[in-house]
This record gives structure tokens, sequence and C-alpha cells, in this order.
């Protein structure tokens, strides 16, 4: 097939805040030395900011390195953090309120900022156009050029291809994106960064990478129950009732508006489990409904988050690029932060980039990035905090909390833990685990999925391929249902998969018109049967202030 051929100096993959901090940086050091260097970078979505979800409280660390005058350039960081609360709920009713000091270290969010991450992106967005990056929405990254083990550029994705795989009136292909290095910052298990850890074996020697799913919805609430700048976290009901870990966010954004959220741990062994459906009823309890209700749901999202921190980083060089980002797992789950550390990681990567791009070197492998990381700020508190998510898994809620009190507040406890097993091998069989018989929403603080999905944004083309690829199209029926009762119609937040019985038997059905593109069934799927592609370009959410 011939395709059109653009080349670049450094092409990016994401344009989420790993993607942009690299352009930016590469931009700004180009500009300081004199030089023109040519930046392009492609982003899925229909715009900068339109997949981004996050809670978000961040710190300014990396911005400020990015951007020492953010403030009177109008970064949207207009809301600091004024107080912080950690519950645990004991049940359905009732909770006891950390005290402060008891509050681990890294949960401090003194100088932090709550924010739309999605805001926050478009406005790096606009500085990277800025500095003379270009920027592609709308053009997901596909495929991968690999040509002698080194990778070359991408594929962006074709356009106008039935459901069947015929080419339709509009078909245009994709384009070849070639550069000297390539940088893949898709954010949390990107199924470019996927394929490269494996086919470079990136993850040699490395603990499983470990997620949770996030799942967030941004209200309007009363203004009298309003406190600007209040961060609530928390533990406990309705998770441990199933077994399951994780916890819950609440947070007291500008303009009258609350984000709240929960984060399942994905090593749930309980194949009943519905992620969804425990965040909607722990809207219930009193700590949250306090807030809620009243109030008005104005969207929904969801996303998978890499937790493992240090122990599961994989290496982040091959031949001709880099993974940067929540791509490789920068996130530093003790903190429930990874914007900083994410920015950071791009930072050090386009300082690395340039330095050879002005050595004339092209599509090697940047060795350097590795000792310029493990000397950064970010590599230091990902190594300070490598334990708290293995001591969680390993001790459960209360014996994990102890540990990493005593890790980061007393003194740091000179132990790996590790944790061996991958979060889709934890699931035990349907028949050993109790079932969970979860409410039906009230249509005030708690809803469907299907109603989600819709004030999510989401939109695909329906005459396109599926982008949810099942490599044996038999598994979900003959493995999956009679000894997971199909997990995959509980975990799926956006209601993607079912089982449909009518008078020609049991089919298993993909709605992947629904999907909100959080990973979370190629992460959980116990047969690692579902594998998540780009779909065509613009497809999925539109997250307005997410």
């Amino acid at each position: 097939m011939q395709r059109d051929v653009m080349e670049y100096d450094v092409v990016i993959v994401g344009g989420g805040p790993s993607g942009l901090a690299t352009a930016c940086r590469i931009k700004q050091l180009a500009e300081e030395a004199g030089q023109e260097l040519s930046v392009c970078l492609v982003e899925k979505g229909s715009e900068i900011g339109a997949h981004i979800l996050s809670g978000a409280v961040i710190e300014d660390r990396a911005l400020t390195e990015l951007f020492p005058n953010w403030k009177e350039m109008g970064a949207p960081l207009n809301t600091a953090v004024k107080g912080d609360e950690v519950y645990f709920l004991t049940s359905q009713e009732k909770s006891v309120k950390s005290p402060h000091w008891a509050i681990p270290k890294p949960m401090h969010n003194d100088g932090n900022y709550i924010v739309s991450l999605g805001n926050v992106c478009r406005w790096l967005g606009e500085q990277a156009e800025a500095l003379g990056v270009e920027i592609y929405p709308g053009f997901p990254a596909a495929s991968l050029i690999i040509e002698e083990d080194t990778v070359k550029g991408i594929i962006t994705g074709d356009m106008g291809v039935s459901h069947d795989g015929t080419q339709r009136d509009d078909y245009v292909p994709g384009m070849e994106l070639r550069a000297k290095y390539t940088v893949f910052a898709e954010g949390c298990r990107g199924h470019l960064g996927k394929e490269l850890i494996a086919k470079f074996n990136l993850d040699a020697g490395k603990d499983p990478q470990h997620y949770g799913i996030g799942i967030k919805e941004l209200w309007d609430i009363d203004p009298a129950k309003h406190q600007e700048g209040l961060v609530l976290h928390g533990a406990g009901w309705p998770l441990s009732e199933s077994g399951s870990t994780g916890g819950f966010f609440l947070y007291h954004a500008e303009n009258n508006q609350v984000v709240v959220g929960l984060i399942t741990d994905l090593s749930y062994s309980n194949p009943h489990v519905s992620p969804f459906d425990e965040f909607q009823r722990m809207k219930h309890h009193p700590v949250l409904a306090q807030y809620l209700e009243g109030g008005k749901r104005v969207s929904y999202g969801a996303r998978a988050i890499a937790k493992g921190g240090l122990n599961c980083l994989p290496k982040m060089t091959f031949p001709g690029g880099l993974i940067v980002g929540c791509d490789a797992g920068t996130l530093n789950f003790a903190k429930i932060k990874g914007t900083h550390t994410a920015m950071k990681s791009g930072i050090v990567a386009a300082e690395e980039i340039f330095k050879a791009v002005q050595a004339e070197r092209a599509n090697d492998e940047i060795v350097e990035f590795t000792a310029a990381f493990e000397a950064s700020w970010a590599w230091e508190e990902l190594h300070r905090s490598r334990n708290f998510g293995p001591a969680m898994h390993k001790f459960g809620t209360f014996g994990g909390a102890a540990f990493n009190f005593i890790d980061q507040n007393i003194f740091p406890i000179p132990v790996t833990l590790h944790d061996k097993t991958a979060d889709h091998a934890m699931l035990k069989p349907a028949s050993e685990c109790k079932k969970i018989d979860y409410p039906k929403p009230d249509g005030k603080l708690s809803f469907d999925k299907l109603g989600s999905v819709f004030i999510g944004n989401v939109n695909h083309a329906e005459d396109q391929p599926c982008h949810l690829k099942l490599k044996d199209d038999s598994i979900p029926l003959s493995q999956n249902l009679p000894k997971f009762d199909e997990p995959a119609q509980r975990y799926c937040p956006a209601g993607v998969y079912e089982v449909v019985e009518d008078e020609n038997g049991k089919r298993f059905q993909i709605n992947s018109q629904n999907c909100v593109h959080c990973k979370t069934c190629d992460i959980k799927d116990p047969a690692q049967n579902i594998t998540w592609v780009t779909p065509e370009g613009t497809g999925g959410p539109n997250y307005p202030n997410m």
C-alpha cells in the first residue's frame, strides 16, 4: 500500500502530560541553541485533553521546571489545596476520620492544586504549538515502523474502513511518520507501548505491572456545601465487603464543582466484583453523600492506572526511541499522583534526545537516558515509595497502612517488597466466590452504565472495525463463562461486553461504540484474550473539564 511519508526529527505519540512536556522541552532547548528541530505530536482524541482523565490533585514541581512563570502565563491551576481529610469507611453508614499525624506523608497535599488535568493538557498544548510543535489531534498511532529491529516511527490509523474490513468510498490510508527518535507517551497500557515492552523485552527481571481502574464523576453541588480546596481520600466500604482494595477521592474544585471517584485495584479475586457498581453504591455513604445530595452529575469517565511503581518500571529505552510517563508506569501511587513524575520523565527524555540529535545521532538507543532519569528527583521519589503497593497487596488494608506509615513517616524500612502475580491471574473461579447483589441506582446519587457513558460524550463511528480484538472468539463462552461467569460483563465500566441469550443460544456481544478507552479489559481478562487497539481517529470520550 502506498502511503504518504512525513519525516521529523522527533515524533511523539500521545498528548498527555508526559508527551506534551517532552515536546515543549525539546523545542525550548532548540530555541535556546538557535537550532531548528522538527517535532510532531499525534493524539488519538478529537482534541488535546479529550481523553485525559485524572483526579486530579497535582504537584507543580515539573511544571515549574518547564515554565517557571506558569502563573503569569495563565496555566489553569486555580484551586490551591486548603484542607486534607482521610477516612476509613467501616460500614455503609459509619466511618473513622484519620488524625492528620497518622496520614502517610506522601498523601499530604500542602502546596498542591486541584485541577482538571484535561484543561492543563489543553494549556500545555497551546504552549507546545507556540513553541513550534506540530500537533495533530484525531490521528491515532495505529502501528509501529520497525526496520532492522529499530523503531523508525509510526503509522497513523486508516480512515474509512468498514466493520468488515473493506474500504469505503471515503477511505484514506494512514500516513507514515518517520523520525530520528520516537517517544511513546500513550498513557497507562498504551497499545504500542505494550508491543514495544514485549518486543524488546523491556520488563525483564521486573515485577509484572499492577493496575487499578479509576472511575470518576464531575458534579455541580449546592454552593452552601462547597468548600473550595478541600481534599478527601479514604478506603474501606464497600470494597472491603467484596474482599477488594482501593480508595476513593472527593475534591472540591472551583465554580461549586466537586470531582468524586473510586480506584479499585485490579488485583481483586472475586469475578463477581463490578468496580462501576462499587463506586455507585459508595456515593451513598454519608461522608460523600453530604456533599453530593441535591447536586447534579455533569460528566463521567474511567481510566486504568499503572500503579506498580519502581518495581514494575520497565527499561524505558530501545533502538529508535523511548517510553515515558504512564505508558512506562511512572505514577507514584503512594501519593496517588503521576502528573509531575510523568512530566519529569518527558523532560529528561527531551534533554537526552536533544543531545543525541545535536551529536547527529539517529535511531540508536539513547542509553544515557537511564542514568539521567535515575539521577532525577522523580526516580528518587519512586524509589522511596517502592513498597507502598506491594505492602497493601501483601498485608491488606490495615497491615499495609501500618507498614507504610512506618516506612513513610518514621524511618525507611530497608527491604524491597515484591508482588509477582499479575492482576489477571488473581481471579478465583466464580463458584468459590460470594455473589454480589448490587442495589439498583436511584437516579440521584447512583446511576446505570449506559446513562453514564452518555454523559461522557462517548462516540465511535459505527461502521468501522471493532477495536477490541479477541485472539480466540470461543474463549468468552467456552472458558470465561463457565469458570468466571465471564467477568468482562462486570469489570468493564461502560457496558461494552455482554453475554446475550436468544433463540439461537448464548453469544458474546461487544458494544465497542460504548468504549471509554479505559483499557481494563486488556488488563483484567483472565485468558489475556482481549487486545485493545486504536479505533478510527477522534473516537471515544470527549471529556469536558475532566
